[in-house]
């Protein structure tokens, strides 16, 4: 991994919001590395998942252990190590990382649809949609949502707070004004392509500087902008937005978060099966 993100560093962001993206879709199993099969739809097919990248670098660290201790490591392991990884790499912190996950057989794009939170969602309304049902409180979604320090967005994933918020046709008003006219030099409206830094200037740096740009009004998604709406989140964002801000407690928090969503539902023991391909469920890999 050290030798992965020194030659492409933009791949940290993807790499650490495909373990979030594993995880909160049916546990940390590894589903969403499975590809599509002939009438069912994968994960990978599901509209949050269209924009992941970093699959290749998954299938090389599954390939170098596969030579190395063949049936060992699960692909759910992988992701949940990759992901401390990209973080340690990028000047944030180190985490002991539990393993012995192995690796779920279902893969189905409406899960994803169901499961993920969605840019657009309110913090302060949907904790008790996306997150308590998994085992996470307010303060691991405050904590994790941190995470958005790493790596870019799609315009299309928050155009609609630029041209048209809750069907108004105008801006959001929770978006700073300045920063809407800026974002709308760089995103036209039904652009689906260009990127965006979530953490301008500091988008290869895992840090604190993120709550400042959400306690600015310029965070990118209406998730990450309403945590400034609940009071305990709140707190958080102006804390850790200070001048110095306070790194050492959102490093620690953010490791503990990451352990506890790494938890998620996993298979242990006779359950599931440790993929020789992460694309593939073994029975499909025998010739």
């Amino acid at each position: 991994m050290t030798k992965i993100i020194s030659g492409v560093p933009s791949l940290a962001g993807p790499l650490l919001r495909m373990h979030f993206h594993d995880c909160f879709v049916n546990g940390c199993d590894g589903s969403i590395l499975l590809n599509s099969t002939p009438g069912s739809p994968s994960e990978k097919e599901s509209i949050p998942n269209l924009t992941l990248r970093g699959f290749g670098t998954i299938d090389l660290v599954k390939s170098k252990l596969e030579q190395a201790c063949p049936g060992v490591v699960s692909c759910a392991d992988i992701l949940a190590l990759v992901a401390r990884d990209v973080v340690l790499l990028t000047k944030g912190p180190h985490w002991d990382v539990p393993t012995g996950r192995r690796d779920g057989m279902r893969s189905a794009k409406e899960d994803a649809l169901n499961n993920l939170p969605p840019p657009f969602f309110d913090a302060t309304q949907n904790l008790n949609q996306f997150f308590i049902p998994k085992g996470l409180d307010a303060k691991d979604q405050v904590v994790l949502l941190g995470g958005h320090t790493l790596g870019t967005s799609h315009c299309s994933s928050f155009s609609d707070r630029l041209y048209n918020f809750s069907g108004t046709h105008m801006a959001d008003p929770m978006l700073d004004k300045q920063y809407t006219r800026r974002l709308k030099t760089k995103c036209k409206p039904n652009d689906t392509t260009t990127l965006v830094e979530m953490d301008p200037g500091s988008f290869r740096t895992f840090d604190t500087s993120y709550y400042r740009v959400i306690a600015k009004g310029r965070a990118l998604f209406t998730s990450d902008e309403t945590l400034m709406l609940d009071p305990f989140t709140r707190d958080y964002v102006l804390r850790q937005a200070g001048v110095a801000g306070y790194p050492a407690e959102f490093f620690a928090d953010f490791a503990a978060s990451m352990v506890k969503m790494g938890n998620m539902q996993v298979l242990t023991g006779a359950q599931g099966e440790i993929r020789k391909h992460c694309a593939f469920v073994n029975k499909m890999h025998i010739l």
